[in-house]
């Protein structure tokens, strides 16, 4: 079974650097893909209820939160990632929008790597301590979701992911826009 970091919160306890998202997953292939993911080697199943829970954040090269990491790692508190993979299948996504899945510079570390441009971007993440919880109910991508731990980016691969400048969220939640905890009306 593949050796899965884990990454220290500030009460001294640990969790899984990768973990399986369930977000709009049905009822019916949640079970399915917990089980699938338990067999894989996840121990972290992330359900929180309708995500109105803390210390998640988007994040992925698109959206690549910087500056809110490095404030979250000098205040010792971990971060996750949620969607990771810029969120292909959200009810709202329109065909025009920009896919980090899709974009050439993933596919060509991908391609020269002989992995997915989910596994380069989920690695990108994660080699920079961020956990990441990936959603799937689909056996296939579960498992190579998990196949991150046999590669590193090189430092070259990361500034260049790193350097990405579409600041685009996928996950606006513009339905909440006049909610006094609105959380994107801050600099992060």
């Amino acid at each position: 079974m593949t050796k899965v970091p884990n990454v220290k919160l500030s009460d001294g306890k640990e969790m899984p650097i990768i973990g399986l998202g369930t977000w709009k997953s049905k009822p019916g292939e949640v079970l399915n893909a917990v089980k699938v993911a338990i067999d894989v080697g996840y121990r972290h199943i992330d359900c929180a209820l309708a995500y109105q829970n803390e210390n998640e954040v988007e994040c992925h090269p698109y959206l690549n939160q910087n500056k809110l990491i490095e404030f979250c790692k000098s205040h010792n508190i971990a971060v996750t990632a949620y969607s990771p993979l810029g969120s292909p299948d959200r009810p709202w996504v329109k065909p025009d929008e920009p896919s980090v899945l899709a974009d050439p510079r993933i596919k060509e570390i991908a391609e020269k790597r002989n992995k997915s441009p989910a596994q380069i971007l989920l690695r990108f993440n994660v080699q920079r301590g961020v956990i990441v919880i990936p959603k799937s109910v689909t056996e296939e991508r579960i498992r190579n979701n998990f196949e991150i731990f046999d590669f590193e980016l090189t430092p070259e691969e990361m500034d260049l992911i790193n350097s990405f400048t579409e600041n685009y969220r996928y996950c606006h939640l513009n339905w909440l826009k006049k909610d006094p905890n609105f959380p994107f009306n801050i600099e992060y």
